[in-house]
């Protein structure tokens, strides 16, 4: 079995970074870049995709509100034209970089708040996925599974590939718990050793009340602000070759 292993990536700005991602891009097979609004800027964006090209890692963009203040977590009232215009700002950006450096963006995943409001909204989630694929109808949207954007993406005729959250608790739905309450973050590595090796092995994971659900995904997503998230990655890869799975970027992995 092929997987994708990803993480978020260059969400720092100028001299200040959250992780190390020269270390994290020697661990995952695909990259999501920071665009500039919620965090990156020019030169990380140019970095990172520098970083991935050497490690043969996909690269994606990751575009989040204008909100750096709020690491792109608060919700804005945007109109849904505005939030378009935002999106393809910061997708054709890392493209231009990308292409500069003579390598393609081959997935977009939406950050927090910006996914959140897309995620809830049909008309808008059309909106976003029928300008993504008049961009490049080629690209692969990173989704939850039986989500708004899943749905929206596919009447787009785009790719997608389904995410599995290493480090972040479900509700006995599906859905991510809200950061704000309790255990939302698993931080523990023996926790998130177990559940990788549960979803790993028969595609389901446990939810915060201890459901057992279903979790249809072939990407397994480390947050690189989540604490120790060096180690959680490289725990998540261990995992994934003792299974004997292979790791594969997004671009091998869309359908």
């Amino acid at each position: 079995m092929k997987i994708d292993l990803n993480s978020d990536m260059g969400e720092g700005f100028g001299p200040y970074r959250l992780c190390d991602d020269e270390a994290m891009m020697k661990i995952v097979s695909s990259a999501n870049i920071a665009c500039g609004f919620h965090g990156g800027d020019p030169d990380t964006m140019g970095r990172m995709v520098r970083l991935a090209k050497q490690n043969g890692v996909g690269i994606g963009a990751h575009p989040g509100l204008p909100d750096r203040l709020g690491f792109g977590r608060r919700e804005i009232p945007f109109q849904a034209d505005e939030l378009r215009q935002q999106m393809l700002y910061q997708l054709g950006a890392l493209m231009a970089i990308a292409g500069a450096e003579q390598v393609t963006v081959s997935h977009i995943s939406f950050h927090a708040a910006m996914g959140n409001m897309v995620n809830r909204d049909p008309v808008l989630a059309d909106l976003m996925m029928n300008a993504i694929a008049t961009v490049d109808a080629n690209l692969v949207v990173f989704v939850t599974s039986g989500s708004e954007i899943e749905q929206a993406a596919k009447r787009a005729r785009l790719k997608t590939l389904a995410l599995f959250l290493a480090d972040r608790a479900y509700d006995a739905g599906g859905k991510l718990v809200t950061r704000r309450l309790p255990g939302a973050v698993i931080k523990d590595e023996a926790a998130v050793r177990a559940r990788v090796r549960k979803f790993l092995v028969d595609g389901s994971v446990e939810s915060i009340d201890g459901a057992v659900i279903a979790m249809p995904a072939r990407s397994i997503l480390v947050h690189s602000d989540t604490p120790g998230a060096l180690e959680l990655a490289g725990i998540v890869r261990g995992e994934i070759e003792a299974t004997g799975a292979t790791l594969a970027p997004a671009a091998e992995l869309g359908d």
